[in-house]
């Protein structure tokens, strides 16, 4: 898929997760995202990265500010469909009192700093499974 498609299709997908999570509460957002099938493709790094890169660019052209939570479930979503191995980590600090989401592949964050889990205590992944940690 080229990257345009990509950032097309992320756009599509932070509309479609924003007017979900306006609707519905997390808890059905977060099993969307636990249950979302990793597709049978092969995949390598580059596909990962271009990925995110695409919905780091949707991000930037949606109305509103993209949190988060919603930048990792469009990227778990999108990565899963190509095949990636994606899971959402969830964590949070204690003082000052904040959460935050990124996604990892085989338990290298993909879509943000790669010290963010220096930052955040892991509270919750979303799929054990993705990554082959059980």
């Amino acid at each position: 898929m080229t990257t345009r498609r990509l950032v097309w299709k992320a756009l599509l997908t932070l509309f479609q997760y924003d007017l979900r999570l306006s609707k519905r509460d997390f808890k059905e957002l977060y099993q969307g995202v636990r249950d979302w099938p990793i597709t049978d493709k092969p995949w390598a790094d580059a596909d990962t990265e271009r990925i995110c890169h695409a919905v780091a660019l949707a991000c930037m052209w949606y109305p509103k500010e993209a949190p988060c939570l919603q930048r990792s479930v469009v990227a778990v979503r999108l990565l899963r469909d190509e095949g990636v191995p994606a899971r959402m980590v969830i964590g949070a600090q204690q003082v000052p009192f904040k959460s935050h989401a990124w996604v990892e592949v085989n338990g290298r964050v993909v879509n943000d700093k790669p010290h963010i889990c220096a930052t955040y205590a892991r509270l919750e992944t979303s799929d054990e499974r993705a990554s082959g940690h059980s």
